[in-house]
């Protein structure tokens, strides 16, 4: 088969790695790419977020399967247009990409299914917004309805705190369209898990648990970013949390947006707050995480190609995925001044001997001058990926491979795994 990726981050470096080792996948194509991704499929200098410009490099391309990581452009309705130009495709149409692209809907979605999440309320006026935050007092989380590249999420841990989040983004539009409304939830108390399950709008199959990192400090401080790092499995999900996921959370949802009118094909990823009460969803996204992604990409044993096929001709249920019983943990190593304003394009280096069977490396904001010189060009720069018996033998590898990178104006968290190694004894 011809394949096409859509994506130029880490998460679509790991779907490319994972695919090139299918034995039916004949050419790999990415849009647009990354320095990575060039070493195992052809680049096409094509956004992922040009629907027009993506269905034509589709049809002239001849492609035969499509693979779209980045939400947007399932939230816009690539998969539709695919679909109308009958060329399949792995992911959610534009109705059932709403299960990320609004946390209202979701919410509203938990309510009508028995879905266990945190009690809420969405508004549109700013000022009724406001008003519930006077009325019920943090700590509570503020989020913008819409896409928000993972950023528009606040944790108001004061009503001072949350009242300016609600400001910022609905009158201040620090998020654009995706500001019009805001989401107002409980604070959970938990550890927080994700969990993966493949959909083909009747049937699924699990994949696996992980954990990342969201804020870019040490011990988890600072700002909240696109992820610090991430291992998988998370031992905070034991095989009785994981039954109780799939049965409160992951089937009624495959089976509620059937019966809603709007199948969900693709990835289903939980955000999960595990809690004294049980596993309750945070949210959900129509796609791998990232770095989430990486990490279960290392792991898995299987030929990934024929259950992302599966999820778009509806026969998952004849799939079934094998995993390594070895951990992964990725480290991200990420420019200076993330999640804020930092340099771009400058240099770095990889040795050659950086990569063994046990590390892998994943690059997400990467490009390669005309001298072969590798570049950082975006916030999240590159996936370090170690892999071992335990999460902290993975931890080790990891940070053995970022040690041998060369690269001044990057920097990454030191504790990635702190929490399962922590649990571990």
């Amino acid at each position: 088969m011809k394949v096409l990726i859509i994506g130029a981050g880490g998460r679509e470096h790991a779907l490319a790695w994972k695919l090139a080792q299918s034995p039916n996948v004949t050419q790999l194509l990415v849009a647009p790419g990354n320095a990575g991704m060039a070493e195992l499929a052809q680049c096409h200098a094509v956004a992922g977020d040009d629907l027009d410009g993506l269905l034509a490099l589709a049809q002239a391309e001849a492609v035969d399967f499509v693979v779209i990581g980045p939400e947007q452009a399932l939230v816009d309705g690539l998969v539709d247009r695919l679909n109308a130009a009958g060329i399949a495709s792995f992911g959610p149409t534009a109705s059932a990409a709403q299960l990320e692209g609004s946390k209202a809907f979701t919410k509203g979605f938990c309510g009508r299914h028995n879905i266990p999440t945190a009690a809420y309320a969405s508004f549109t006026d700013g000022d009724a917004a406001r008003d519930y935050v006077r009325r019920h007092g943090a700590p509570l989380v503020i989020k913008a309805d819409g896409l928000a590249a993972g950023k528009g999420v606040i944790m108001a841990a004061t009503d001072a705190e949350a009242l300016a989040a609600i400001d910022n983004i609905m009158d201040a539009g620090a998020f654009g369209a995706a500001g019009t409304a805001v989401v107002i939830e409980e604070w959970m108390h938990g550890e927080e898990a994700s969990y993966f399950a493949l959909s083909d709008g009747q049937n699924f199959v699990t994949l696996a648990s992980a954990q990342d990192h969201k804020r870019v400090g040490d011990g988890d401080s600072g700002p909240n970013t696109g992820g610090m790092g991430a291992y998988s499995p998370a031992p905070v999900v034991d095989k009785d949390i994981e039954q109780h996921i799939i049965d409160r959370i992951i089937a009624p949802t495959v089976a509620g947006m059937a019966a809603e009118g709007r199948p969900f094909k693709g990835v289903l990823y939980a955000g999960l707050m595990i809690t004294a009460d049980g596993p309750k969803l945070i949210e959900y996204n129509c796609r791998f995480g990232d770095p989430e992604c990486q990490v279960l990409m290392a792991r898995l044993s299987s030929d990934l190609l024929p259950s992302l096929l599966a999820c778009h001709h509806g026969n998952l249920d004849q799939q079934q995925l094998h995993w390594r019983s070895d951990a992964a943990l990725l480290v991200v190593l990420a420019a200076k001044g993330y999640p804020g304003s930092y340099r771009k394009l400058t240099e770095m280096t990889v040795p050659d001997d950086v990569e063994d069977a046990q590390t892998l490396i994943f690059h997400a904001g990467t490009l390669r001058r005309a001298d072969g010189q590798l570049l950082a060009n975006g916030g999240r720069v590159l996936g370090v990926t170690g892999l071992g018996p335990s999460i902290a033998e993975a931890q080790q590898k990891a940070y053995q491979a970022v040690d041998k990178i060369t690269w001044p104006d990057g920097f990454c968290r030191r504790d990635i795994g702190w929490q399962a190694i922590d649990r571990s004894g």
